[in-house]
């Protein structure tokens, strides 16, 4: 057993403890708390400039960075949904190993698994309010159940670092950019700060969960972790490939004007790259959990996910 895996052993009851602490303070209701008969204003941004990277874009106006906010904004919050259809599972699942054991570790993860219903069932109604305000024809296709069938048939070590980065990234969106942006619709803003408050306890409890499962592998299992949360992250990757091309084909029916050829092209190419930076690079880059992550791995595995990785930075770093 490794040092940081003896340590965790050491100190998670009172880690868990903490978080259920902190669930039952910071708990919140979609209707009371965070919607309050509210709806989005549209005259204003949703996803803020440093997630979106509309600036980026020079041939797009003003009032069309305003609209492609929101078509990001709409595909942000469908892409949360998704993914925590698999995070729920996932959790709820690991909840199994404490039923008859550790019923503090036991209580914190059923909170978890609840908590990410709830958040499902907010996306979902976002995704309404959306469709109800915005012109038709926009486009998301993923199919949750089927995104998480192929998520959760990998190795449990790569689900929960998938899950763990995801979580941690969150809390990234709101703390350096939506919470500091005042030009975005502040329901959307309320959302996403309720959104990140139970997600920085999920966070934690990800971790332990992940550094917990590390303990269990040998180091032939945890060599095909690696290659699971490759193929995993080259999953989201697809994913978002598809959306940012769907999301350009609509701003292109809905915007007003006919883009030219390069123009489109551009505009593939800047969804594209907004999408990974939001999604996997900004959680990559995560200094917690690339600490992490570099604590339960060795040089070459190392090596292995920074050449997989490779040309999605290049993607986003170019200029």
């Amino acid at each position: 057993m490794n040092q940081t895996s003896h340590a965790v052993q050491t100190t998670r009851p009172s880690r868990y403890a903490r978080t259920i602490e902190v669930s039952k303070r910071i708990r919140w209701n979609i209707d009371k708390d965070v919607i309050r008969n509210r709806a989005f204003d549209f005259s204003k941004k949703f996803l803020p400039d440093g997630l979106s990277l509309v600036n980026q874009l020079s041939f797009v106006a003003d009032t069309e960075k305003r609209l492609l906010s929101q078509i990001q904004g709409r595909s942000y919050a469908n892409i949360f949904g998704l993914v925590e259809r698999f995070i729920a599972a996932k959790v709820l699942g690991v909840s199994q190993d404490y039923l008859l054991g550790d019923q503090v570790a036991l209580e914190a993860l059923v909170r978890f698994g609840d908590e990410e219903l709830k958040h499902q069932e907010l996306f979902r109604r976002i995704e309404r309010m959306m469709a109800g305000e915005m012109q038709s024809g926009y486009s998301f296709t993923h199919e949750p159940n089927a995104v998480a069938s192929f998520v959760l048939g990998k190795s449990a070590w790569a689900v929960l670092a998938l899950i763990c980065h995801i979580e941690l990234f969150v809390q990234r969106h709101y703390r350096e950019s939506i919470g500091k942006d005042a030009d975005i619709s502040e329901l959307w803003k309320d959302i996403f700060l309720f959104h990140a408050k139970e997600e920085s306890q999920h966070a934690i409890l990800d971790e332990l969960e992940w550094i917990r499962e590390d303990a269990k592998l040998a180091p032939v299992e945890r060599d095909q972790a690696v290659t699971d949360l490759i193929e995993l992250v080259g999953a989201v990757d697809g994913i978002l490939q598809v959306q940012a091309d769907a999301d350009a084909a609509y701003f292109m029916r809905v915007c007003g004007r006919t883009l030219a050829a390069t123009e489109a092209t551009q505009l593939k190419e800047g969804l594209l790259k907004a999408y990974r930076w939001q999604y996997i690079v900004s959680g990559v880059q995560e200094p917690h959990f690339a600490k992490t992550l570099g604590s339960l791995i060795d040089a070459r595995q190392s090596e292995r996910i920074g050449t997989a990785l490779a040309p999605i930075f290049q993607h986003v770093n170019k200029h």
